[in-house]
């Protein structure tokens, strides 16, 4: 049991650090060289537009769309993979036994990434933007809900769809409002409830503004055939985003539990 903590608790240490080093670089980031020259182009109207689709996107996925992008990978599966892991680690104690479970999560992100990407830079060949946003909704819930089961959690309930939600505000959001998202994130975590008192209507509102906001310039140039294809690239490089805040806070969320077990 020793060796098992101690296995854990390095894990525990290295996941610290690479927490903190996202936290810090999403406090400092500021709107890329692309985003201020778009500023003055895009059309008054287009945020609402665009809150709205995301808003919508997320309603028809978390009510009727869960079971048919379960249907895109062997839930089952993953969910024996992850029992087995756990078996594994418990037994052996080893950090490279404990690493598993992040391996295959970052497997999964980056897999979603490749797609969401490929699949904005063809729809952005087309033309096509504001109608990628149920796709590109859809393949970042996907990606979030592997690596939940990567981590053996569920995704069903209420609650577990607000922690989602605070896992895409917390990786697309800059400045001191990261800290306060990061820390209510954690608060589900250790407690199995938030700080707030929001019903999931507000935080699915909360959500699709943040998305809206930041993907506001790259669904505009989007929507012009053929350069379009350079705004569907950025796809990628939100839903990269996204899957790394992601896996650290499931990893997070795992070796809590794991080191509690292990006491």
């Amino acid at each position: 049991m020793y060796k098992i903590k101690t296995s854990a608790e390095k894990e525990w240490r290295k996941l610290q650090k690479q927490e903190v080093d996202f936290l810090v670089k999403s406090v400092r980031r500021e709107d890329s060289k692309l985003n201020r020259l778009l500023e003055e182009k895009v059309p008054e109207g287009l945020q609402d537009t665009l809150d709205k689709a995301f808003y919508k996107a997320f309603q028809l996925i978390f009510e009727k769309g869960t079971g048919i992008i379960e249907k895109t990978y062997d839930r089952e599966q993953l969910e024996l993979d992850h029992m087995a892991d756990e078996y594994v680690a418990n037994f052996s104690g080893s950090r490279k036994a404990l690493k598993a479970f992040s391996t295959k999560a970052k497997t999964s992100g980056s897999i979603n990434t490749l797609v969401s990407g490929a699949s904005g830079i063809g729809l952005g060949v087309l033309g096509i933007g504001i109608p990628d946003i149920v796709l590109f909704t859809g393949m970042m819930l996907r990606n979030i809900y592997q690596i939940s089961l990567n981590y053996g959690f569920d995704y069903e309930s209420d609650e577990e769809k607000k922690f989602i939600l605070l896992i895409i505000r917390g990786a697309l959001i800059s400045g001191p409002e990261v800290k306060a998202v990061n820390n209510e994130a954690d608060h589900y975590m250790e407690n199995g409830s938030f700080t707030c008192d929001s019903d999931l209507k507000s935080m699915i509102k909360e959500a699709a503004g943040c998305l809206s906001k930041e993907l506001l310039y790259m669904k505009f140039l989007q929507g012009i055939p053929v350069v379009g294809a350079l705004g569907g690239a950025y796809d990628a490089v939100y839903m990269k985003r996204v899957s790394k805040y992601a896996e650290l806070k499931y990893r997070k969320r795992f070796l809590k539990n794991f080191l509690t077990l292990s006491d």
